[in-house]
Protein backbone atom coordinates (compact mmCIF):
# COMPACT_ATOMS: atom_id res chain seq x y z
CA UNK A 1 0.00 0.00 0.00
CA UNK A 2 0.96 3.15 -1.18
CA UNK A 3 1.51 6.30 1.42
CA UNK A 4 -1.04 7.69 -0.12
CA UNK A 5 -3.71 4.83 -0.23
CA UNK A 6 -2.88 4.62 3.64
CA UNK A 7 -3.41 8.31 4.19
CA UNK A 8 -6.86 7.77 2.29
CA UNK A 9 -7.97 4.91 4.11
CA UNK A 10 -7.21 6.84 7.62
CA UNK A 11 -8.79 10.04 6.70
CA UNK A 12 -12.24 7.82 5.72
CA UNK A 13 -12.92 7.26 9.60
CA UNK A 14 -10.98 9.07 11.44
CA UNK A 15 -11.73 12.40 10.60
CA UNK A 16 -15.75 11.61 12.01
CA UNK A 17 -14.42 11.68 15.36
CA UNK A 18 -12.65 14.00 17.92
CA UNK A 19 -10.58 14.22 20.60
CA UNK A 20 -13.40 13.80 23.33
CA UNK A 21 -17.40 14.30 23.67
CA UNK A 22 -18.59 18.06 22.82
CA UNK A 23 -20.58 17.77 26.11
CA UNK A 24 -17.82 16.71 27.77
CA UNK A 25 -15.48 19.48 27.23
CA UNK A 26 -18.40 21.74 27.99
CA UNK A 27 -18.91 20.25 31.18
CA UNK A 28 -15.14 20.75 32.31
CA UNK A 29 -15.19 25.02 31.56
CA UNK A 30 -15.85 27.03 34.52
CA UNK A 31 -16.61 30.65 33.88
CA UNK A 32 -13.46 32.04 33.05
CA UNK A 33 -11.28 34.95 34.96
CA UNK A 34 -11.90 37.48 31.80
CA UNK A 35 -11.72 40.94 32.79
CA UNK A 36 -15.18 43.15 33.29
CA UNK A 37 -17.03 43.43 30.13
CA UNK A 38 -16.93 46.44 27.76
CA UNK A 39 -18.85 49.32 28.44
CA UNK A 40 -22.49 49.22 27.72
CA UNK A 41 -23.77 50.65 24.55
CA UNK A 42 -25.03 54.09 26.40
CA UNK A 43 -24.85 56.25 23.09
CA UNK A 44 -27.33 58.96 24.19
CA UNK A 45 -27.45 61.11 27.63
CA UNK A 46 -31.12 60.24 28.85
CA UNK A 47 -31.46 63.80 29.46
CA UNK A 48 -30.59 65.71 26.67
CA UNK A 49 -30.70 62.98 23.98
CA UNK A 50 -27.43 64.00 22.41
CA UNK A 51 -24.07 61.45 21.77
CA UNK A 52 -22.69 60.34 25.55
CA UNK A 53 -19.62 62.02 25.64
CA UNK A 54 -17.84 59.88 28.53
CA UNK A 55 -18.53 56.35 26.41
CA UNK A 56 -17.73 58.08 23.10
CA UNK A 57 -14.36 59.40 24.58
CA UNK A 58 -13.84 55.88 26.16
CA UNK A 59 -14.38 54.17 22.77
CA UNK A 60 -12.09 56.37 21.38
CA UNK A 61 -9.47 55.65 24.04
CA UNK A 62 -9.81 59.35 25.42
CA UNK A 63 -9.73 57.43 29.08
CA UNK A 64 -9.03 60.82 31.05
CA UNK A 65 -11.86 63.06 29.39
CA UNK A 66 -14.23 59.96 29.93
CA UNK A 67 -12.98 59.81 33.59
CA UNK A 68 -13.71 63.71 33.90
CA UNK A 69 -17.64 63.41 31.78
CA UNK A 70 -18.51 60.09 33.55
CA UNK A 71 -17.74 61.68 37.13
CA UNK A 72 -20.00 64.29 36.75
CA UNK A 73 -22.64 61.68 35.58
CA UNK A 74 -22.17 59.82 38.38
CA UNK A 75 -22.76 62.42 41.11
CA UNK A 76 -25.85 62.52 39.10
CA UNK A 77 -26.71 58.75 40.39
CA UNK A 78 -26.14 57.77 36.40
CA UNK A 79 -25.30 53.91 36.76
CA UNK A 80 -23.98 53.61 32.86
CA UNK A 81 -21.41 56.21 34.69
CA UNK A 82 -20.54 54.43 37.23
CA UNK A 83 -20.34 51.06 35.39
CA UNK A 84 -17.70 53.13 33.29
CA UNK A 85 -15.89 54.65 36.38
CA UNK A 86 -15.28 50.93 37.13
CA UNK A 87 -14.40 49.66 34.15
CA UNK A 88 -11.89 52.65 33.73
CA UNK A 89 -10.15 51.52 37.43
CA UNK A 90 -10.57 47.78 36.88
CA UNK A 91 -8.46 48.35 33.75
CA UNK A 92 -6.07 51.12 34.38
CA UNK A 93 -7.34 53.26 32.01
CA UNK A 94 -6.31 56.86 32.48
CA UNK A 95 -6.26 56.43 36.19
CA UNK A 96 -3.78 53.66 37.99
CA UNK A 97 -5.19 50.55 38.30
CA UNK A 98 -7.37 49.64 41.57
CA UNK A 99 -9.72 47.26 42.28
CA UNK A 100 -10.95 48.16 45.23
CA UNK A 101 -12.08 51.42 43.74
CA UNK A 102 -13.47 49.47 40.64
CA UNK A 103 -15.52 47.26 43.15
CA UNK A 104 -17.26 50.03 44.71
CA UNK A 105 -17.95 51.74 41.65
CA UNK A 106 -19.90 48.46 40.24
CA UNK A 107 -21.50 47.96 43.22
CA UNK A 108 -23.07 51.47 43.31
CA UNK A 109 -23.91 50.60 39.52
CA UNK A 110 -25.80 47.58 40.61
CA UNK A 111 -27.56 48.87 43.04
CA UNK A 112 -28.99 51.02 40.81
CA UNK A 113 -29.62 47.97 38.42
CA UNK A 114 -26.93 48.07 35.87
CA UNK A 115 -26.56 44.44 34.50
CA UNK A 116 -22.66 44.95 33.25
CA UNK A 117 -22.31 46.41 36.79
CA UNK A 118 -23.79 43.08 37.96
CA UNK A 119 -21.74 40.72 35.46
CA UNK A 120 -17.94 42.32 36.87
CA UNK A 121 -18.71 41.85 39.76
CA UNK A 122 -19.61 38.32 39.75
CA UNK A 123 -16.16 37.84 37.84
CA UNK A 124 -14.77 40.25 40.88
CA UNK A 125 -16.03 37.22 42.75
CA UNK A 126 -15.06 34.72 40.68
CA UNK A 127 -11.09 35.78 40.82
CA UNK A 128 -10.74 37.27 44.35
CA UNK A 129 -10.15 40.53 43.29
CA UNK A 130 -10.98 43.27 45.87
CA UNK A 131 -11.64 40.68 48.27
CA UNK A 132 -11.84 37.04 48.85
CA UNK A 133 -12.85 34.55 46.12
CA UNK A 134 -17.13 34.34 46.82
CA UNK A 135 -18.67 31.59 44.35
CA UNK A 136 -21.84 32.10 46.14
CA UNK A 137 -22.09 35.63 45.91
CA UNK A 138 -20.44 35.53 42.55
CA UNK A 139 -23.89 33.24 41.59
CA UNK A 140 -26.04 35.29 42.91
CA UNK A 141 -25.14 38.19 40.79
CA UNK A 142 -24.91 35.97 37.59
CA UNK A 143 -28.25 34.97 38.48
CA UNK A 144 -29.29 39.00 38.91
CA UNK A 145 -27.35 39.77 35.30
CA UNK A 146 -28.81 36.96 33.92
CA UNK A 147 -32.82 37.79 34.71
CA UNK A 148 -31.69 41.73 33.19
CA UNK A 149 -31.30 39.98 29.79
CA UNK A 150 -27.47 39.62 30.06
CA UNK A 151 -26.00 37.04 27.68
CA UNK A 152 -22.45 36.46 29.06
CA UNK A 153 -23.80 36.11 32.33
CA UNK A 154 -26.96 33.69 31.31
CA UNK A 155 -24.13 31.41 29.72
CA UNK A 156 -21.71 31.66 32.70
CA UNK A 157 -24.61 30.88 35.05
CA UNK A 158 -25.89 27.77 32.70
CA UNK A 159 -22.14 26.46 33.20
CA UNK A 160 -22.97 26.76 37.00
CA UNK A 161 -25.75 24.22 36.36
CA UNK A 162 -24.25 22.14 34.00
CA UNK A 163 -21.62 21.39 36.10
CA UNK A 164 -23.36 21.27 39.68
CA UNK A 165 -21.45 24.29 41.44
CA UNK A 166 -23.20 26.45 43.79
CA UNK A 167 -26.72 24.88 42.76
CA UNK A 168 -27.26 21.13 42.09
CA UNK A 169 -26.45 20.02 38.59
CA UNK A 170 -29.10 20.78 36.20
CA UNK A 171 -29.04 20.25 32.44
CA UNK A 172 -32.29 21.19 32.17
CA UNK A 173 -31.89 24.28 33.41
CA UNK A 174 -28.95 24.98 32.15
CA UNK A 175 -29.97 24.44 28.20
CA UNK A 176 -32.63 27.19 29.19
CA UNK A 177 -29.73 29.26 30.25
CA UNK A 178 -27.59 28.68 27.04
CA UNK A 179 -30.89 29.43 25.21
CA UNK A 180 -31.46 32.74 26.37
CA UNK A 181 -27.48 33.90 25.99
CA UNK A 182 -27.77 31.95 22.22
CA UNK A 183 -30.40 33.52 21.15
CA UNK A 184 -28.92 36.82 22.25
CA UNK A 185 -26.00 35.69 19.87
CA UNK A 186 -23.52 34.83 22.66
CA UNK A 187 -21.50 31.81 20.66
CA UNK A 188 -20.23 30.17 23.99
CA UNK A 189 -23.48 29.62 24.39
CA UNK A 190 -24.36 28.49 20.96
CA UNK A 191 -22.08 25.80 21.37
CA UNK A 192 -22.84 24.75 24.79
CA UNK A 193 -26.50 24.16 24.01
CA UNK A 194 -25.72 22.79 20.54
CA UNK A 195 -23.11 20.23 22.59
CA UNK A 196 -26.67 19.33 25.06
CA UNK A 197 -28.51 18.72 21.49
CA UNK A 198 -26.20 16.58 20.44
CA UNK A 199 -25.60 14.35 23.47
CA UNK A 200 -29.66 14.91 24.11
CA UNK A 201 -28.93 16.36 27.81
CA UNK A 202 -31.35 18.47 29.23
CA UNK A 203 -32.83 18.89 25.98
CA UNK A 204 -33.89 15.86 23.26
CA UNK A 205 -31.05 14.78 20.97
CA UNK A 206 -31.43 16.46 17.97
CA UNK A 207 -28.69 16.43 15.42
CA UNK A 208 -29.74 18.99 13.29
CA UNK A 209 -30.37 21.54 15.97
CA UNK A 210 -27.26 20.74 17.16
CA UNK A 211 -25.29 21.35 13.72
CA UNK A 212 -27.47 24.50 13.31
CA UNK A 213 -26.27 26.32 16.57
CA UNK A 214 -22.97 24.55 15.75
CA UNK A 215 -22.54 26.71 12.51
CA UNK A 216 -23.94 29.90 14.46
CA UNK A 217 -21.25 29.15 16.66
CA UNK A 218 -18.83 28.74 13.89
CA UNK A 219 -19.87 31.63 12.24
CA UNK A 220 -19.74 33.98 15.09
CA UNK A 221 -15.98 32.82 15.65
CA UNK A 222 -15.92 29.75 18.04
CA UNK A 223 -12.81 27.52 17.58
CA UNK A 224 -14.16 24.66 18.54
CA UNK A 225 -17.86 24.78 16.84
CA UNK A 226 -15.38 25.36 13.96
CA UNK A 227 -13.97 22.39 14.28
CA UNK A 228 -17.46 20.13 14.81
CA UNK A 229 -19.06 22.11 12.14
CA UNK A 230 -16.26 21.17 9.94
CA UNK A 231 -16.79 17.59 10.66
CA UNK A 232 -19.99 17.43 10.48
CA UNK A 233 -19.49 19.50 7.09
CA UNK A 234 -17.32 16.29 6.03
CA UNK A 235 -19.47 13.28 6.80
CA UNK A 236 -22.56 14.83 6.01
CA UNK A 237 -23.95 14.45 9.89
CA UNK A 238 -26.97 16.69 10.79
CA UNK A 239 -25.67 19.34 7.48
CA UNK A 240 -25.45 18.78 4.07
CA UNK A 241 -22.13 17.20 3.23
CA UNK A 242 -19.09 19.09 1.60
CA UNK A 243 -15.71 18.23 1.94
CA UNK A 244 -14.92 21.55 0.07
CA UNK A 245 -16.42 23.96 2.53
CA UNK A 246 -15.04 21.33 5.23
CA UNK A 247 -11.72 21.75 4.72
CA UNK A 248 -11.82 25.47 4.38
CA UNK A 249 -13.20 26.20 7.32
CA UNK A 250 -10.56 23.45 9.46
CA UNK A 251 -7.91 25.49 7.77
CA UNK A 252 -9.14 28.52 9.73
CA UNK A 253 -9.23 26.85 13.39
CA UNK A 254 -6.32 25.39 12.34
CA UNK A 255 -4.64 28.53 11.58
CA UNK A 256 -6.30 29.94 14.85
CA UNK A 257 -4.73 27.38 16.93
CA UNK A 258 -6.52 24.39 17.48
CA UNK A 259 -4.73 21.60 18.00
CA UNK A 260 -6.99 19.32 17.02
CA UNK A 261 -8.00 21.45 13.96
CA UNK A 262 -4.39 21.43 12.88
CA UNK A 263 -4.28 17.81 13.32
CA UNK A 264 -7.44 17.04 10.99
CA UNK A 265 -5.66 19.34 8.39
CA UNK A 266 -2.96 16.93 8.37
CA UNK A 267 -5.01 14.33 7.33
CA UNK A 268 -6.96 16.22 4.81
CA UNK A 269 -3.84 17.03 2.94
CA UNK A 270 -2.44 13.74 3.89
CA UNK A 271 -5.93 12.54 2.19
CA UNK A 272 -6.46 14.32 -0.49
CA UNK A 273 -9.88 15.55 0.45
CA UNK A 274 -11.61 18.63 -0.04
CA UNK A 275 -8.73 20.20 -0.83
CA UNK A 276 -5.95 18.43 -2.86
CA UNK A 277 -3.02 16.38 -1.04
CA UNK A 278 0.25 18.03 -0.06
CA UNK A 279 2.74 15.82 1.92
CA UNK A 280 4.71 18.87 2.95
CA UNK A 281 1.55 20.56 4.58
CA UNK A 282 0.62 17.65 6.07
CA UNK A 283 3.51 16.99 7.90
CA UNK A 284 3.65 20.68 8.51
CA UNK A 285 0.11 20.71 10.07
CA UNK A 286 1.01 17.33 12.09
CA UNK A 287 4.34 19.16 13.42
CA UNK A 288 2.21 22.06 14.53
CA UNK A 289 -0.38 19.77 16.39
CA UNK A 290 1.97 17.82 17.35
CA UNK A 291 3.53 21.01 19.31
CA UNK A 292 -0.19 21.72 20.64
CA UNK A 293 -0.26 18.16 22.42
CA UNK A 294 -2.41 16.81 19.55
CA UNK A 295 0.03 13.42 18.97
CA UNK A 296 -1.29 11.03 16.34
CA UNK A 297 0.83 8.17 15.57
CA UNK A 298 -0.99 7.35 12.22
CA UNK A 299 0.47 10.75 11.06
CA UNK A 300 3.94 9.71 12.58
CA UNK A 301 3.80 6.96 10.58
CA UNK A 302 2.76 9.11 7.43
CA UNK A 303 5.29 11.43 7.69
CA UNK A 304 8.29 8.64 8.18
CA UNK A 305 7.32 7.46 4.71
CA UNK A 306 8.01 10.67 3.25
CA UNK A 307 11.30 11.47 2.00
CA UNK A 308 14.48 14.20 3.72
CA UNK A 309 13.29 16.69 1.02
CA UNK A 310 9.19 16.87 2.47
CA UNK A 311 10.25 16.25 5.69
CA UNK A 312 12.68 19.06 6.11
CA UNK A 313 10.51 21.16 4.01
CA UNK A 314 7.47 20.79 6.51
CA UNK A 315 9.63 20.87 9.61
CA UNK A 316 11.16 24.59 8.35
CA UNK A 317 7.62 26.06 7.54
CA UNK A 318 6.15 24.76 11.24
CA UNK A 319 8.91 26.33 12.96
CA UNK A 320 8.56 29.73 10.35
CA UNK A 321 4.54 29.37 11.19
CA UNK A 322 4.86 28.68 15.13
CA UNK A 323 7.55 31.48 15.32
CA UNK A 324 4.61 34.06 14.62
CA UNK A 325 2.43 33.22 17.63
CA UNK A 326 3.02 34.27 20.86
CA UNK A 327 4.79 32.00 23.84
CA UNK A 328 2.97 29.34 25.57
CA UNK A 329 1.77 30.02 29.21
Amino acid sequence: MTARQHGTMLALCVLATLAAPALAQTQKRTPPPVPPPPAPNAAANPDDGKADIAYGAFQRGMFLTALAEASKRAQQNDPAAMTLLGELYAQGLGVPRDDGKAADWYKQAAAHGDRDAMFALAMFNLEGRAGPRNPDEAARLLAAAAKLGHAAAAYDLGLLYLQGQQFPQDFARAAQLFRQASDAGNADAQYALASMYKEGRGVPKDINEAERLMGLASVAGNVDAMVEFAIAQFNGSGVAKNEVAAAKLMLIAARRGSAIAQDRMARILMAGRGMPADATEAVKWHIIAKAGGDSDPDLDAFAAQQTQQVRDAAEKAAKIWMSTLPPRP
